[in-house]
């Protein structure tokens, strides 16, 4: 029997997904005026659709979820060599990149405060107040 539940694992996962979008973020801003430097996207949705593929469900209804998903490929980033937003071939749309900063902070805040209430309720359960 494990310990923790795999919410806590997706969670994990979640955080060190929502990291390499951090990391990505940050070099693309960090070379927003280096000559033909091409934005990097962080991809690590597809984790979450494998973790789908975990739980034992069945869809009856259309208006159901579909838990059905790609397989686990890991976390990638990749690279949009189709636009230049700058006259130097420069591929980094700075408005762009802090609005996926700020979303990536809110999206890394609501998995700490999920994961805190997973620790919370485990500390509960265990006797602890």
């Amino acid at each position: 029997m494990a310990l923790f539940s795999s919410t806590i694992d997706q969670l994990h996962n979640g955080l060190n997904g929502a990291g390499l979008r951090q990391q990505t973020t940050a070099n693309n801003i960090a070379n927003v005026d280096t000559p033909n430097y091409k934005a990097r996207k962080a991809n690590f949705e597809h984790t979450l659709d494998a973790a789908k593929q975990q739980f034992d469900s069945r869809r009856t209804d259309g208006r159901h979820f579909d838990f059905g998903g790609a397989g686990d490929r890991g976390a990638y980033t990749s690279i949009d060599r189709t636009r230049s937003y700058h006259h130097n071939g420069n591929g980094v749309d700075m408005d762009k990149e802090m609005a996926a900063m700020a979303n990536n902070q809110i999206y890394h805040s609501a998995l700490i405060d999920r994961m805190d209430g997973q620790f919370s309720s485990l500390k509960t359960a265990l006797g602890g107040q």
